[in-house]
């Protein structure tokens, strides 16, 4: 038994009883519709599948290739050079869609050649026996979301120990979001505690334990934000009541509302890695300040490599009442934008400055980000 069998992703041996379990789920016919096939068949194949390479490779590589050419208007990456074949990487990017932006990365290294990733996956995300087994069959593994200070501790130390075990002995690259959950405004910033807890599982040397994980950040953008209308109603909620409690399924509910609404152009940037020489260049600090440091050296190559869209620059203008970015969008850009935010005409009972101020802020606020790093 392993010591991490409580997260871990499945084994080779328990991949063909997982996707039986998959093929028979009762989710299969709204899958099927979505990409255009018939249950059966997409049974089938789900059934024949017997290796993660399998399912990575033939089944999701079909379904991110549909799910490209279904919602979005275009999608491509670029630093590909500042990342080699052969080397394990602690992959963390920006986070904001719950599964596409891991799933995407895993695309990319799919179609480099590189090998895939294995991704971390909040326990509150596993509900569904179904989204455990696709997760887990996706080389997913677990990480604990709640509990007690004690409890909390032990589990960021658990997956720190895991997430090491995994890059310096098993030798694959893991994807982290650069923060405890999705952006919701728009803001993308490190959270120092995550760079803390990379180090937890080895504490003799602060540089050399996070040298040894290889940290390569990677920036996501979408052209049209994931679940912007669900953050917007989210932010609002906190605003008004000063806390914001989720309702049954919800999370599944943006799943799902991430993977199939459009998103227009996606683009990812793979940064180049922290070296060690980087983080001697950091270290003549206390701890506290030392992790803060890195988090902000992870910023000042994330930010500055956002993809801002003609979105962006509209939402600016329309929350400063300016026109600043005027020749960075045409007007049927600008009305475009205009009309899809009639949807807030369906909550008449909100007051609609408050939700346009967030909804704005949500596209807006990147620009401040990548203009702070320049």
């Amino acid at each position: 038994m392993s010591n991490f069998d409580d997260i871990r992703p499945y084994y080779p041996e328990e991949i063909p009883a997982a996707t039986q379990r998959m093929a028979d789920s009762e989710v299969i016919p709204a899958i099927a519709q979505f990409l255009g096939k018939s249950p059966m068949m997409l049974r089938e194949r789900i059934r024949g599948i017997k290796t993660v390479s399998e399912f990575q490779l033939g089944l999701l590589r079909d379904v991110i290739e549909t799910l490209v050419k279904k919602t979005t208007t275009g999608f491509d990456w670029s630093g590909v050079e500042n990342i080699y074949e052969k080397k394990p990487y602690l992959f963390v990017s920006n986070h904001r869609d719950i599964v596409l932006d891991a799933m995407f990365l895993q695309y990319i290294l799919c179609n480099m050649g590189q090998n895939t990733c294995q991704i971390t996956f909040g326990s509150n995300l596993m509900s569904h026996p179904f989204v455990i087994d696709f997760g887990k069959v996706n080389k997913m593994f677990r990480t604990e979301r709640g509990g007690t200070p004690k409890e909390f501790y032990n589990s960021m130390l658990h997956m720190s120990e895991y997430m090491r075990h995994v890059i310096t002995e098993v030798h694959e690259s893991v994807w982290i979001a650069q923060r405890n959950g999705r952006t919701k405004d728009g803001i993308d910033a490190t959270d120092p505690a995550i760079i803390k807890m990379f180090g937890m599982s080895r504490c003799d040397d602060r540089v050399a334990s996070l040298a040894e994980l290889n940290i390569v950040p990677v920036a996501v953008s979408y052209e049209w934000e994931s679940c912007d209308k669900l953050k917007t109603l989210e932010l609002y909620a906190r605003r008004k009541n000063g806390h914001y409690e989720k309702q049954p399924n919800e999370d599944i509910n943006s799943i799902l509302t991430g993977i199939m609404q459009p998103k227009g152009y996606v683009h990812f940037h793979i940064c180049p890695m922290v070296t060690e020489a980087d983080l001697v260049s950091l270290n003549d600090c206390n701890s506290s300040d030392y992790y803060k440091r890195v988090a902000e050296l992870m910023d000042s190559r994330i930010n500055p490599n956002y993809y801002l869209h003609p979105n962006n620059y509209i939402a600016h203008d329309l929350r400063s009442g300016t026109e600043t970015y005027a020749s960075r969008y045409t007007a049927e850009q600008k009305a475009q934008f205009l009309r899809y935010m009639d949807w807030m005409n369906d909550y008449p009972d909100m007051d609609r400055k408050v939700l346009e101020e967030i909804f704005l802020g949500i596209y807006a606020n990147p620009i401040k980000s990548v203009n702070k790093t320049k």
